[in-house]
């Protein structure tokens, strides 16, 4: 790039300096100060055309123009639209208006798909009324009303994602119903209305915490399976924490706990984690813990 800017400046510097040499000798200084230069105008050309260079490679890489049939577009843009504020606007406009449509019709629909499906590989939504319906809202002029629209969505979406939860994980949600459902039969499981079922191995004879209070306790959680997914025993570290701010089994436990304690309880997913997913801990999971309360913090 530099060096061919050199040469066009150098072409067009050729007249000026041969002139120059015809003319009556300068001195040194006056010499220095204009050798090399060309009037402000053709400079300012030249470097027009020296920055158009790799442009079109530019253009259809980075802007998916195809330079083979669109560069007489591209140059009715350049030349119409530099001085129009209120051309460009209508074409930003336009512009963004083909490219949330490219979206909608090729990505959001898909992600819907997907989302609801469990697959992009099948289609629940109709592409043709999702863009209608699309366009009707932006427009203003809804076929049905834009709560109603809400609604169906909201009440469609639920049943979709259940259907889709209950197909990846509806065998796993039975086994971990019948595992409680067997464990409470046992006469050292202790069931509470809520469903939460504790069996004790020490009774501690400290205070009871309540839901507000601080508490320091030593655990272990593992799944129905054993499968191991959290336990301050292998940190070598008690874990300190408020009643309230943990799942909904443990803050009611806590509670009923006097300090010295050791518990193992056995919650469901209602009071757990329910259908969301946390690491090692898959949907519709029953959790057991190994609790040790060892003191209320103040």
């Amino acid at each position: 790039m530099k060096r061919i800017a050199i040469i066009i400046l150098s072409v067009l510097c050729l007249g000026v300096m041969c002139a120059g040499a015809k003319g009556k000798k300068k001195d040194k200084k006056a010499e220095v100060a204009v050798v090399d230069t060309v009037p402000s105008k053709v400079f300012s050309y030249a470097y027009g055309m020296a920055n158009t260079q790799g442009l079109k490679g530019f253009l259809a890489m980075r802007k998916g123009v195809d330079t083979a049939q669109y560069m007489d577009a591209f140059m009715r843009g350049f030349n119409s639209g530099a001085d129009d504020d209120r051309f460009i606007a209508a074409l930003r406009a336009y512009l963004a208006g083909v490219e949330i449509r490219q979206q909608a019709q090729n990505e959001i629909c898909k992600r819907i798909d997907e989302q609801l499906l469990g697959t992009d590989s099948l289609s629940l939504i109709d592409r043709e009324a999702f863009l209608n319906g699309f366009r009707d809202g932006v427009a203003g002029q809804p076929v049905i009303p834009m709560d109603s629209a809400i609604r169906a969505v909201d009440k469609n979406t639920a049943y979709y994602s259940e259907r889709l939860m209950e197909a990846k994980y509806g065998d796993w949600r039975r086994q971990n119903v019948d595992y409680l459902a067997a464990n409470s039969k046992k006469d050292s499981v202790v069931t509470l209305p809520s469903g939460l079922q504790y069996k004790v191995l020490v009774m501690g004879e400290g205070a009871k915490p309540a839901a507000t209070d601080k508490v320091k306790v030593n655990y272990e959680g593992t799944l129905i399976d054993g499968t191991v997914f959290d336990s301050s025993y292998k940190r070598k570290q008690p874990a300190t924490f408020p009643c309230d701010r943990v799942i909904k089994g443990w803050t009611e436990a806590l509670q009923l706990m006097p300090v010295g304690s050791k518990w193992v309880l056995y919650i469901p997913q209602e009071l757990a984690y329910g259908t969301r997913e946390q690491g090692k801990i898959k949907p519709f999971s029953a959790l057991t813990f190994t609790v040790e309360l060892l003191s209320i913090e103040k």
